[in-house]
């Protein structure tokens, strides 16, 4: 704030007003706690339980499904490519997202041609190039809570594909709950309701297509019943059967 010549505190414009309110204004990811109204942190964002991600324009969910038929992974879809957020248990200390991060890049070295560590707004993101995708992994330490969100799109698009992650990604809230986690345990996904039923709804249907589809399979394989066989028919089994016989045997 300025100060007159006579050591007086001037009085502070209004752009020097907001200039001051916007510094202090929290930057995302942020905890469901902060929210006076919790309810209020669900509106114009997708809640998947743990994690509340805003939506981009033109933006589509993908469901990944594990075996027990759970929602392991929601991947909002653009025009751009894809990304993921997901919300895991960490200590109240911050740091986990720093060793997550060396973890991914010394797997990824593995399977991708390059890789590299870059700073992103909230510091070390990994990078996996070198094919005609591109995936990037940026984390967010929190209280109790890291976030990851995984970017994946080809490299002609990737540019604008992360720059639409990390704005969803500034505006996603974190529904930790109070229940006692180990540390690195990812905090369950649920869909809303709507979005449960259509997933029930498409995986019934693909399993009845599914079925519909083996039962004319399983009536053609299916073996004709044997019939009582004849002498002939007897003598030349039996022969077949010596014969195979004498070839393992050597006889």
């Amino acid at each position: 704030m300025p100060v007159c010549d006579d050591g007086r505190r001037d009085v502070p414009t209004s752009a020097e007003v907001v200039a001051v309110e916007a510094d202090e204004e929290l930057e995302g990811p942020f905890d469901i706690d902060d929210f006076d109204d919790p309810e209020q942190a669900a509106i114009a964002r997708l809640d998947l339980g743990s994690v509340l991600i805003p939506m981009p324009e033109a933006g589509q969910v993908q469901v990944e499904i594990n075996e027990t038929g759970v929602p392991s992974a929601v991947w909002v879809v653009t025009p751009h490519g894809r990304f993921t957020v997901a919300a895991y248990a960490a200590p109240k200390s911050t740091g986990l997202w720093r060793e997550v991060a060396s973890e991914l890049a010394e797997s990824l070295r593995k399977d991708v041609p390059k890789v590299s560590i870059e700073d992103g707004p909230w510091g070390r993101e990994v990078v996996g190039s070198g094919g005609p995708a591109v995936v990037r992994f940026i984390g967010v330490d929190g209280y109790r809570w890291m976030i990851r969100c995984v970017v994946n799109g080809p490299e002609e698009s990737i540019r604008a594909l992360v720059d639409q992650a990390r704005e969803a990604l500034a505006d996603t809230v974190v529904r930790r709950g109070d229940t006692p986690l180990p540390v690195r345990t990812p905090l369950p996904v649920a869909l809303p309701e709507l979005m449960a039923e259509q997933l029930r709804a498409a995986t019934e249907q693909a399993a009845a297509a599914q079925q519909a589809q083996a039962a004319p399979e399983q009536q053609q394989q299916q073996p004709e019943p044997p019939q009582p066989p004849t002498d002939g028919a007897r003598r030349a089994a039996q022969g077949s059967a010596m014969q195979q016989l004498r070839t393992i045997t050597g006889g």
